[in-house]
């Protein structure tokens, strides 16, 4: 995979998820997700699995920009800044990186590293 490839498909994403909207057509089918658990080391695996995820986070963050984006052909890392306003009314703006991985013109996987403290902290149980 192409680098080229890589930040069109991840600039989509991107576009599309600060809308919350028209980011499902670049993943993959068998998409893996790590990520929002330091407890759970095995991706979640599907799209739909990762649409649901996201359908959950997107209540919580208000919005989003991708800041700094590396690609190497088929990999890249991002810097994802989010606005978030938890149930509970705290407005939090945090940063989370997002490593990224893609096969046959999808994204195919993404592992994401975070402040799960601050989440569990501000979401009810």
């Amino acid at each position: 995979m192409d680098s080229n490839t890589t930040r069109q498909l991840l600039e989509t994403y991107y576009e599309g998820f600060a809308r919350k909207e028209g980011w499902e057509s670049v993943i993959a089918d068998d998409f893996r997700f790590t990520g929002g658990s330091m407890t759970q080391a095995e991706p979640i695996i599907g799209k739909h699995a990762y649409i649901e995820i996201i359908a959950r986070f997107s209540r919580v963050f208000e919005s989003m920009e991708a800041r700094d984006m590396i690609v190497e052909g088929g990999r890249a890392c991002v810097t994802g800044n989010y606005q978030f306003r938890f149930p509970n009314g705290e407005r939090i703006n945090g940063n989370v990186a997002e490593l990224w991985t893609v096969k046959d013109g999808k994204l195919q996987s993404l592992s994401i590293f975070f402040d799960t403290l601050t989440f569990d902290r501000n979401t009810p149980k």
